[in-house]
């Protein structure tokens, strides 16, 4: 347990030398925003309050802190809401998973520099939510992760739409010709009806899945759309337990625990989570010390179906979801398959929570799990000479007659180059081929963008067709769907066989056999290699690209920052 000397205002006194005054100043200034000695007294709750202009799936933010400081008040404790980075998809340039880094930072800084016996995490665009997790671990003071929730559905011209799954599919349909410029208008004033995060099973929702198997969320907290009433209630639960927490000592190192990522992972693979939800996961395990072992992750796919109806693997939305029960729905089915003795921020066990959620009534969401919506997990792990490292496809999301294929690559160098030629009239290129992209990875864009969603080509597109396959070592966002290779390591940047890729040469995809296959000579290969050259990016010798391009790890570890990553000892590399 912590020293009484070392909990509320008392924790963390800024260097005087001098603690005595260092306490005396604190109060002083903090009495200026109106708290007596009474309230100064209580264990402090950090609150995070990440709402910005900038970011819709935070709207809701202002009104979660307040619940939050409800449940925090109502436990006899005093609640301090601080502001860190936000980060939104659609508007982080280049990406935001180039900054999610930098956010665990600011979280976990912000959280060691100011006094707090515990800290409710408030985040839900797609990299907060992690970056949060991240930042939670290294600071290991007892931690609850609060979402925002899934938005609710639109309508366009009498059918159910929702971000963003629907953005793209519009969009497909636009650029093929399908619908003009009048009706792509009208439907992006429905796709986001409100604030909240994307109603599919995006990024955002799968971490939100994944955090709650993982026992850092209230239970029932990953699914109540942000406008709801129980979305509130989940807030004030949460604050309610973040006091526990701090009385309790329960740190996120007793939560995050190996057996607690397999359970994390197992609930990746049933829901047809995002892709993007393994980098997060390995970024998140680094941090607690521990390594997420790829070729496991593909053995529990081979056993753990999806099981739920959501798009882009299914048809419906996080609001169905919740409505069927939310997670405690899934993971009943999924019992067998998991580690039930897990400790949760509730100080009980995830199989205690799930015998004390409600639940069991008929649904049309959730299969039951000898009759899944996909016989395998969303996502498989591929390896060869491509993919020395691995590469992963949502074979749940993906065309099933493309699942073994054998086709001639058409490369694009760079995202700027896709963009460039993709569209162009005289492009050579057939449906039968497969698109390739190089230089989209950690490094190599920086910043690992969600352009392995390359568009099909327009004169392709035109004809009718709607998927190819496309590899590269770059990322794809949890609401898309199609034949698509991501996360190939090690990436193009680093000379990763995907560098020495050419035009006109022959790619064998076997996703059954797990295989990704570049059919060209080992000494042909070798002789490329004599001439690779990485890109040169403009600005890396200076601030927070120069600490990116310095550090960052490949996918397989989560894009973290190395001097991030504690070793099995607990010391960091080059740590003195």
């Amino acid at each position: 347990m912590v020293d009484d000397a070392e909990r509320g205002l008392k924790k963390g006194l800024t260097s005087y030398g001098d603690s005595a005054f260092s306490l005396f100043l604190r109060k002083a200034f903090i009495k200026g925003m109106g708290y007596s000695d009474d309230a100064l007294d209580r264990p402090i709750v950090g609150v995070v309050d990440t709402f910005s202009g900038y970011n819709a799936c935070h709207a809701n933010v202002p009104d979660l802190v307040e619940a939050v400081k409800r449940g925090v008040q109502l436990a006899g404790a005093l609640p301090v809401p601080f502001p860190t980075i936000s980060i939104h998809e659609s508007f982080a340039y280049p990406t935001s998973m180039f900054t999610r880094n930098l956010m665990s930072m600011d979280t976990e800084e912000m959280i060691r520099a100011q006094p707090m016996d515990a800290v409710v995490l408030i985040g839900g665009c797609d990299k907060t939510v992690p970056a949060q997790l991240m930042g939670a671990a290294s600071a290991n003071i007892p931690a609850i992760q609060l979402v925002t929730g899934p938005m609710m559905t639109g309508s366009h011209r009498g059918e159910r739409v929702g971000a963003c799954t629907d953005c793209r599919r519009f969009w497909a349909r636009y650029r093929a010709g399908d619908i003009d410029d009048q009706e792509i208008a009208e439907v992006n004033t429905q796709l986001v009806p409100g604030g909240g995060t994307c109603g599919v099973m995006g990024t955002a929702s799968t971490m939100a899945l994944v955090t709650e198997a993982l026992g850092m969320m209230a239970p029932g907290g990953a699914t109540p759309p942000a406008v709801s009433a129980d979305r509130r209630r989940i807030a004030e639960t949460s604050g309610r337990l973040a006091v526990q927490m701090a009385a309790q000592d329960l740190t996120p190192d007793k939560i995050m625990t190996q057996e607690a990522f397999e359970n994390a992972l197992t609930v990746l693979l049933a829901t047809g989570g995002s892709t993007n939800g393994i980098v997060h996961l390995a970024a998140i395990a680094g941090r607690a010390g521990l390594k997420l072992d790829l070729d496991q992750f593909d053995r529990m796919g081979r056993d753990i179906p999806v099981l739920v109806d959501l798009k882009p693997s299914g048809q419906n939305y996080m609001e169905d979801l919740h409505r069927a029960g939310g997670l405690p729905t899934i993971l009943r089915e999924l019992k067998d398959h998991l580690h039930l003795d897990c400790l949760t921020v509730t100080g009980r066990t995830l199989g205690e929570n799930i015998d004390e959620m409600p639940g069991g009534w008929t649904q049309s969401i959730v299969s039951r799990i000898d009759k899944p919506l996909y016989r395998e997990g969303g996502m498989a792990v591929l390896r060869g000479n491509l993919a020395p490292g691995g590469a992963i496809v949502k074979q749940s999301a993906a065309s099933p007659d493309l699942m073994t294929h054998r086709g001639r690559a058409v490369v694009f160098s760079s995202v700027a180059d896709m963009g460039a030629r993709v569209d162009d009239p005289d492009l050579d290129v057939t449906a039968d081929d497969i698109l390739v992209l190089q230089n989209a990875g950690p490094k190599g864009a920086p910043g690992m963008p969600e352009a392995g969603y390359m568009p099909i080509p327009k004169k392709i597109a035109a004809a009718g067709v709607k998927d190819m396959v496309r590899i590269s070592d770059a990322r794809m966002s949890g609401t898309a769907s199609g034949t698509i290779v991501l996360h190939v390591t090690p990436e193009s940047y680093e000379g990763g066989p995907l560098a020495l890729v050419r035009t006109g040469d022959i790619i064998a995809l076997d996703v059954p056999n797990r295989t990704l296959t570049l059919e060209v000579s080992d000494e042909e290969l070798a002789e490329r290699r004599k001439a690779f050259l990485a890109p040169v990016h403009d600005g890396c010798d200076r601030g927070y690209k120069k600490l990116y391009m310095d550090t960052v790890t490949q996918a397989d570890q989560g894009c973290d920052f190395a001097f991030l990553i504690p070793h099995p000892s607990g010391s960091v590399p080059g740590a003195k």
